[in-house]
């Protein structure tokens, strides 16, 4: 038959061109998109995107919140208003001036503690192994702790956090031999140290006048009392500076959860990889130390939850520091207004509710096992 004489709709069906599909390349994983610019490319995880902004959304209506409640109450829309300069003097001089830079205070803290703990639980594969329970946060704050009562300042400089940390994640190395196939000792070893590093704190306030060691008690068990934009700023600036390397080392340590063996034939060096984790953790963790104290709990829950909301096979490392970011200025939020007049410390907030929530944890970890 002659071309020309075909019915229309069987040539119409073989020159019509096909809508174009969604720009995922042959082999991605289900669940993502590709984003160009020119020839750079970058898979973007929906799932992971979706949660990071509902976290987001979700930490933004807890400042507004914690901005709004207390014992001067404003509704959340004065609150909101007051934040950007509107409304009247009283609200904005109290929200601008005394509870957003505590509550900013408190985000930067949570961030850090947050990144912090997913570095730590991911580079040595135990839920358990978290700045706090390693003793890292215990060695910044016994650093802070010597400087204040040396010079008799409320505030040590801000690199002594990390110095503090760095040397008794030194010391974990060289006693545990690393993280990865020793997790387990690991761990023991930091939960050791940070005992040893804690009778240390309590021994040395325990030698201190009594208003001075009453003074320093709040904040060796974590507090935002008195906190803002004098301490945040440093920390603000360091994040900006180590966020990119956290995002830069998340590649290897997806790799790396799949086992140290498995991530050298694959080209990671995993010595470099895991000593540059390390170096990140501590510096984060010591920063947070510095505006509020060793607050437990909160470097080990957001990653935990992070990694239940996102995807297994990713380190939620923006997610874990948005959720760390969260639970602070929560738990700061709550210390704040359940006891009426008297606060609670934030860090003793975070152990109330973080207890439980360590349990279930070890729950877990006992029945995955199957003992």
């Amino acid at each position: 038959m002659n071309p020309a004489h075909q019915p229309s709709h069987v040539l119409g069906s073989a020159v019509t061109p096909t809508l174009a599909q969604p720009d995922r390349p042959a082999g991605a994983p289900p669940g993502t998109r590709v984003l160009r610019a020119g020839s750079l490319s970058v898979l973007v995880p929906l799932r992971a995107v979706l949660v990071a902004v509902a976290a987001g959304l979700a930490l933004a209506a807890a400042v507004v919140w914690s901005a709004a409640v207390g014992s001067f109450a404003l509704s959340p829309w004065e609150a909101a208003r007051a934040m950007v300069g509107q409304g009247t003097p009283t609200a904005v001089l109290l929200i601008q001036k005394i509870r957003l830079p505590r509550i900013v205070a408190g985000m930067l803290a949570g961030a850090a503690l947050g990144l912090a703990g997913c570095l730590t639980q991911t580079i040595s594969r135990n839920r358990l192994a978290t700045p706090n329970t390693l003793g890292v946060n215990e060695g910044a704050a016994l650093a802070i702790l010597a400087v204040v009562l040396a010079t008799g300042n409320s505030l040590g400089p801000w690199w002594v956090g990390p110095l503090g940390g760095l040397a008794v994640a030194l010391a974990l190395l060289l006693i545990s031999g690393g993280p990865g196939t020793r997790s387990y000792r690991f761990l023991v070893v930091g939960i050791a140290l940070a005992a040893l590093i804690d009778a240390h704190i309590n021994l040395v306030l325990a030698q201190e006048h009594i208003t001075t060691a009453t003074a320093v008690f709040a904040w060796t068990v974590g507090s935002l009392a008195g906190r803002g934009y004098l301490v945040a700023l440093p920390v603000a600036v360091a994040l900006a500076f180590l966020l990119p390397l956290v995002l830069l080392v998340g590649r290897p340590l997806s790799v790396l959860q799949l086992g140290e063996e498995v991530a050298a034939s694959l080209g990671v060096p995993v010595r470099r990889v895991q000593v540059a984790v390390m170096l990140l953790a501590v510096t984060l963790a010591g920063l947070a130390v510095g505006i509020g104290g060793p607050i437990a709990f909160i470097a080990m829950a957001a990653p935990i939850l992070a990694s239940r909301l996102s995807e297994p096979t990713r380190v939620p490392l923006i997610l874990s520091g948005i959720l760390g970011a969260l639970l602070v200025v929560v738990a700061d939020t709550l210390g704040r207004v359940v006891a009426g007049p008297v606060e609670v410390p934030v860090g003793v907030v975070a152990s109330i509710l973080g207890g439980p929530f360590l349990l279930w944890v070890l729950f877990r970890e006992t029945s995955a096992r199957g003992f």
